[in-house]
């Protein structure tokens, strides 16, 4: 009979098929090694490469004697690391009202605190500088009223803002399970000894949601220092991924300071993962309880609510402002140099029902695809983890994690470099003039996600449930499709549905892999609109139809996770 350790990662002792397992994990393992780790080591190579074959250093010197290159770089961390800060202003505050004191709409307000992250960057950047901008609406209220103007949406300054408006949801979603894990006695005791107020929060909560606030706040810095879309639309290219994607396009594919600044941004990607963990390194952030139902949710005095829901109304609309402005845009026949559009059309839905219907069914087919593959090689890795005892079974999960670590833009410089003299089978087409190509980028850069998700339901499966199955006379594949896959159900769609979701807003990798207009989906589709001012009402167009598509798929994944739920409850 089988046997398992115990529950929680419990690894099953297989009961048959281990030539199976062993053949399912080195096709996943040769899967990873052709699209994922061969692609990122021939950049890493081609960096430290000089034109004999051997190994040198003076690509990177070469990177660090031009000017506008070490300017990109100092650029990008200072971008990076101020967005966290700002992030961290936003998202701090909404956590601890939210988490921590009785309010009126605390669920609301943290579901509209998320909004952010279904509109991608790039797409509220120009809604943003209609708002924001030198000639935005509140610059113009503010020239009228007092005669100034803010220079929020300028430089570097635009990308910090629109960034860490984007991103900060990373911070208050880790935030709030923190203070949620937090054992409320150790709160009450420090107030019961005269602590309150800041130093109830600096001494105390705050620490102790260490962990949650630092690995928002590495995801936060990681993203924006691998954001291509959002510089671009911006017109701000002195930074390192617009560089690389800029040398690459323009110099080519053998420009070897290409290849180093998309090293630099694997290794401070990295870096801040690494750094994320040894800030909790020997730092035990333990309690004996967690706080769940039995925390005591504080009440506010009056002026105290006044000042906290003035500071959640100001952050709600900054959050909104992209997408009200976009939606704006997509209806706006004349917006310039007033605060709202002088006049409203319907012209730019019929551009695109005209001239791109095609991008959204490329969307379509592109991430469906990639989302399917990601759900069954997540399944999969999970499975041969915790139901099997093949050797370096650890590394798949590794190896396929490692994604996460690896910027867009550098996956696509490495699959133009290691598949440009590659032909598909049976057609004699270049796999770098096909959209298979991108549709594999999405595959790897995605499949953390679904991984994730699959590991958490598989691991909710007790191992029993299998063993009873195959004591009846069920074989081992059997058994999967009958116990193991119905009941993953849930994490599975979950899976495929944030696959799909980050995939189809995805413009790092398919800017530089999508190969003509025709077979480009729609995040192409919006950067191309948005070059132009007569094309940014188009843009914004599919925009919305892009964030409604993704508000779908969430929505649709919710409605079947309840009812499936609902389904297993009655079924027990």
């Amino acid at each position: 009979m089988a046997t398992a350790e115990s529950a929680g990662g419990a690894v099953a002792a297989p009961a048959g098929g281990a030539g199976l397992q062993g053949a399912v994990a080195l096709a996943i393992a040769a899967f990873l090694l052709i699209f994922l780790i061969v692609p990122v080591g021939t950049v890493i190579y081609v960096a430290f490469a000089n034109p004999d074959g051997g190994l040198t250093l003076a690509h990177f010197g070469s990177f660090f004697q031009l000017s506008l290159m070490r300017e990109s770089f100092w650029n990008s961390l200072y971008v990076a690391a101020a967005s966290v800060v700002f992030a961290s202003l936003i998202a701090l505050p909404l956590a601890y009202f939210t988490a921590r004191f009785q309010f009126r709409g605390a669920l609301l307000i943290q579901t509209l605190g998320v909004l952010p992250l279904i509109m991608p960057p790039f797409v509220g950047a120009v809604a943003m500088q209609l708002v924001f901008g030198r000639s935005g609406s509140l610059n113009l209220l503010l020239n009228d009223w007092l005669g100034i103007t803010l220079p929020i949406m300028d430089g570097l300054n635009g990308v910090i803002f629109v960034e860490a408006l984007h991103y900060f949801p990373f911070i208050l979603m880790n935030l709030i399970v923190a203070l949620n894990n937090i054992d409320s006695a150790m709160e009450e005791s420090a107030q019961n000894l005269g602590s309150s107020g800041m130093r109830l929060f600096r001494r105390i909560v705050f620490p102790l949601a260490m962990p949650g606030y630092v690995a928002g706040a590495s995801l936060v810095f990681v993203k924006v220092f691998d954001d291509l879309g959002t510089p671009l639309v911006l017109n701000t290219t002195n930074m390192l991924a617009p560089q690389a994607y800029l040398r690459i396009t323009s110099i080519g594919i053998e420009d070897p300071v290409g290849y180093v600044i998309s090293v630099l941004m694997i290794v401070f990607s990295l870096f801040a993962l690494w750094a994320s963990a040894l800030a909790l390194r020997g730092r035990d952030y333990a309690t004996l309880q967690r706080g769940g139902s039995t925390l005591g949710k504080r009440r506010l005095k009056p002026w105290q609510s006044l000042l906290a829901y003035g500071w959640i109304a100001f952050v709600l609309l900054l959050v909104l402002s992209p997408h009200l402005g976009i939606l704006l845009l997509s209806f706006a026949k004349v917006w310039s140099f007033s605060v709202l559009p002088d006049a409203y059309t319907l012209e730019h839905y019929a551009t695109l029902y005209h001239d791109s219907p095609r991008m959204i069914g490329n969307t379509l087919l592109y991430c469906g695809l990639a989302a399917g593959l990601d759900v069954v090689l997540g399944t999969a890795i999970a499975y041969l983890m915790l139901r099997s005892r093949l050797p370096l079974r650890r590394s798949l999960d590794f190896m396929a994690s490692a994604a996460l670590a690896i910027p867009g833009v550098v996956l696509a410089i490495g699959y133009l470099r290691t598949f440009r003299n590659v032909e598909i089978p049976f057609s004699g087409e270049l796999l770098t003039s096909s959209w298979i190509l991108l549709m594999l980028a999405y595959t790897v850069r995605r499949l953390p996600y679904a991984l994730r998700s699959c590991v958490a339901a598989l691991q909710q499966l007790h191992v029993s449930l299998e063993e009873a199955a195959e004591n009846l006379g069920a074989g081992k594949r059997r058994t999967i499709q009958r116990i193991v896959v119905p009941l993953m159900a849930g994490g599975m769609l979950a899976g495929f549905v944030t696959s799909f979701m980050t995939a189809a807003v995805e413009l790092s990798a398919t800017i530089m892999l999508t190969t003509s207009q025709s077979a480009a989906p729609m995040s192409y589709g919006i950067y191309l609109y948005m070059q132009s001012a007569a094309g940014r009402g188009p843009g914004a167009a599919l925009g919305v139809l892009a964030v409604l598509l993704v508000a779908l798929g969430t929505y649709l994944s919710h409605r079947f996770l309840r009812s499936r739920a609902a389904e297993l409850e009655t079924r027990m």
